[in-house]
């Protein structure tokens, strides 16, 4: 038995020893040694350390063989990438591709987990969890839920190359969610909240000598039960609520770097001034470091500029080629930073020159403008969630496939919806050519639909503001982010000018959508409408472009491809993938002339991928099929795009001008509706008409009978041969039957809250002749307020705008 020694050198060499002893016991077994935490390791005496963990060790190893490794859960759908993935190995690229080393080791792959009710260190741990997928997906080998008042406890062993001494060594985390605490060899590194953004801790003074190292991490997360930044996560999940997502989901890596090195990296394209401002971060002394920076177009030089660090470097690029959805070109960078006439420190990264702007295209109406030119954006709300890894993509090849079938599929936007990606992400945008809205992930309670925002002290305002900063700095260098939205449909809605004129200010490089949908409060560079199905479009700002953030989510559910094999939701379903197809094609039928009159500039549609119960995305849950046809949808999208129609209003509503209509509200005799019908002795007045209280109305002329008749005529100076898709917009409060030159067009019961388009292309352009022609109708009122106006509008011909 061993004597416990009684001189302090003695003690300091058993405990030197001890510990690397340990150290290779984790290298052998890392996972399965039931060590004490460190916290409590030195308080017990080393001899009986030693004999805990000799006994541990040999019961470990011994039973190593019996234990099963680790292996996927059997969640309700998987998809083809889960079997791509290795314990070994899971998500082995480069985590940061916009400032990139060569030297650095991943930190993915089997660790041990513990969950505990308290918040005392595990004396034991649980299992094995493979990382970076989270506690509760199938992919983590564990697929358990962490309630809000337990603790996540996660342990691995690590080693520190040789070649690595003398440097700094960092330890990076993509993103832990939501309240992370790390120790190294027993040492508390720092702490970090926020589930979204990414963290770095330099560890290099929490080393302890010796040949490997214990690395400890605890999370909490209050999920629903909090107010901080969660997106769509529950405890419950349910409708468009899905399942919560615990501790570490992105990677989390080493990296070694020199005393004096690059920190951080700030892009800013200036296409205009061809130029591109590049702000490298340091914490080097700039009285004896210089920053130098070098632009590669293919691999040829085309500027170079040197600096201070902190300081910005303007890199005169001649002639440079704009990123676009249809060029994403994107310009190699290469910085250095020199002391004393050598290199100490050097990264590669790369940059796209673009520049996005609100302003008005010819014809007056507000526009999204790239590169100085108007551009439709039109794409797909992206929730980002995985069947089998919940926020973690499988691979990097899953991450990507979402972007790509985007992309084949003929749109040019994606909407990135409560969530934020690995950078990686953001690096396939970049270089597909897709332009990205950013929806900041929201927190704490709902503000109702047009009840403004939360005012006051707001207690979940701190957190907020603190991540979405964070976000922001992070993904700063994308140039396929475009916008930036804070607000979806009121969730956490608070301060909105205060923070989008912040976000203006910290990135004057990007759009502000102040509120995607709901609760609009005049700021912001875009006015936002959500209208399921729709598609609908916002009255016309004289400062803002007009979007809507989210329309359609027609679903259908495909049988052994969903979450649940019943009571799956879309906000309309359809049979068959023949009727869906058609349904949506209607939808961009009449979302394209929209882009003329009112004058949309952007939409999305919800959505990519059905997720969990929600069946209305393009693609399955499990990405397996498509359930379009691809080529109509191509098809469709080329049109939508490329060839924006000139929508006239052969008569105009009331929302764009105060259109004379003559008028009776006494029956009038003979068939009042034919073009040759005399109404001289019929009054005249602007439309529209009505009394009392009806959403979105607009009376110029006062209507309080049961029944009004209306005449009004225009004047057709082409060949109806050319023109196509004749539609009437309508807002009716109640009945209303319409005619053209004598022909009943169609009858629309009840009443609507908006304008509608009511499509009667056939029935119209039957009746419709060159010359002088008669739109007429009659409105009927029971009860409530009352309101009648009507529109048609045409298109005749195409315009180009370029892409």
């Amino acid at each position: 038995m061993l004597g416990r020694p009684t001189h302090p050198l003695s003690r300091h060499v058993l405990r030197r020893g001890l510990r690397a002893l340990l150290r290779r016991l984790l290298a052998v077994a890392p996972t399965r040694l039931p060590l004490l935490a460190p916290t409590r390791l030195l308080a017990v005496a080393p001899t009986r350390v030693l004999l805990v963990a000799l006994t541990g060790a040999l019961i470990a190893l011994a039973g190593a063989q019996d234990e099963p490794g680790w292996r996927m859960q059997e969640g309700p759908l998987a998809t083809r990438w889960a079997a791509d993935v290795s314990p070994e190995a899971p998500l082995p690229e480069y985590p940061r591709p916009q400032l990139v080393r060569d030297d650095w080791r991943n930190l993915n792959g089997l660790w041990s987990y513990a969950v505990r009710r308290d918040d005392d260190p595990p004396a034991a741990f649980d299992g094995e969890i493979l990382v970076p997928f989270a506690i509760e997906s199938a992919l983590s080998g564990v697929m358990r839920r962490v309630e809000t008042h337990e603790t996540l406890w996660y342990r691995r062993a690590f080693a520190v190359p040789d070649a690595w001494i003398g440097r700094r060594i960092l330890l990076h985390f993509g993103a832990v969610d939501w309240d992370a605490t790390v120790w190294v060899d027993g040492t508390e590194v720092g702490r970090h909240q926020g589930g979204y953004d990414p963290f770095t801790f330099d560890i290099t003074d929490a080393l302890v000598a010796g040949p490997t190292h214990e690395l400890l991490v605890r999370v909490t997360d209050p999920t629903d039960a909090g107010t901080q930044p969660r997106g769509k996560q529950v405890s419950e999940p349910h409708a468009i609520w899905y399942t919560s997502v615990t501790g570490i989901w992105q990677t989390v890596w080493l990296e070694p770097v020199p005393e004096a090195h690059v920190a951080s990296l700030r892009i800013e394209p200036d296409l205009a001034g061809e130029r591109l401002r590049l702000t490298v971060g340091s914490d080097a002394d700039p009285a004896i470091t210089t920053v130098r920076a070098s632009v590669l177009a293919e691999g040829r030089p085309v500027a170079t500029a040197e600096a201070r660090p902190d300081e910005t470097l303007a890199l005169a690029i001649p002639g440079p080629r704009a990123w676009s959805p249809d060029d994403p070109f994107l310009y190699d960078l290469i910085l250095e930073l020199w002391q004393d006439g050598a290199v100490v420190d050097r990264v590669t990264s790369y940059a796209g020159l673009r520049d996005v702007a609100i302003g008005t295209d010819a014809a007056g109406v507000q526009r999204i403008l790239l590169n100085g030119e108007p551009l439709f954006q039109y794409g797909l709300l992206d929730q980002g969630f995985w069947p089998d890894g919940l926020y973690t993509a499988p691979t990097d090849e899953a991450l990507r496939y979402d972007l790509e079938v985007t992309k084949k599929l003929g749109f040019n936007l994606v909407r990135k919806h409560v969530k934020v990606e690995p950078a990686r992400w953001y690096h396939w945008a970049d270089r597909l050519g897709l332009l990205v809205w950013q929806d900041m992930p929201n927190g704490g309670p709902h503000v109702a639909y047009g009840e403004g925002e939360a005012t006051g002290k707001v207690p979940w305002a701190e957190n907020f503001e603190r991540e979405l900063l964070r976000v922001v700095d992070a993904l700063h260098g994308h140039p396929s982010i475009v916008t930036w939205v804070p607000f979806n449909e009121g969730w956490g809605q608070h301060h909105t000018a205060r923070l989008a004129a912040l976000l203006e200010a910290r990135d004057p490089t990007r759009l502000v959508n102040a509120a995607s949908g709901w609760n609009d409060v005049g700021v912001g560079s875009l006015l936002d409408i959500h209208w399921y199905t729709g598609p609908g479009a916002p009255d016309p700002d004289p400062l803002r472009a007009s979007a809507l953030g989210e329309f359609g989510g027609l679903g259908l559910a495909v049988p052994g491809h969903t979450w649940q094999a019943r009571d799956n939701w879309g906000y309309q379903s359809f049979p068959d993938a023949d009727a869906l197809t058609d349904a949506y094609l209607e939808l961009v039928e009449r979302l394209w002339p929209l882009i003329a009159e009112p004058g949309l500039a952007a939409a999305v549609y919800t959505q990519t991928t059905d997720v969990e119960i929600e069946v209305n995305g393009l693609l399955t849950y499990d990405r397996a099929i498509l359930k379009m046809d691809a080529e109509r949808l191509r098809a469709a999208h080329e049109r939508l795009l490329r060839e924006p129609p000139v929508v006239v209003a052969l008569v105009p509503t009331a929302e764009r001008a105060a259109h004379p209509w003559r008028w009776t509200t006494d029956a009038p005799a003979g068939d009042w509706t034919e073009l040759t019908y005399d109404d001289t002795d019929w009054n005249v007045a602007p439309a529209g008409f009505g009394a009392g209280y009806v959403t979105g109305s607009i009376v110029r002329s006062p209507w309080a009978t049961p029944h009004l008749w209306l005449r009004t005529s225009f004047e057709l100076d082409v060949d109806p041969a050319d023109v196509e898709h004749l539609r009437l917009r309508v807002h009716h409060d109640e009945d209303v039957d319409i005619y053209l030159n004598g022909v009943h067009v169609v009858t629309l019961p009840y009443a609507t809250h908006a304008y509608v388009d009511v499509d009667r292309d056939e029935a119209l352009r039957a009746a419709l002749r060159p010359g002088t022609n008669v739109l007429a109708a009659r409105a009927t009122h029971a009860w409530g307020g009352q309101y009648i106006d009507v529109g048609l509008l045409a298109r005749i011909g195409t315009q180009e705008v370029k892409p």
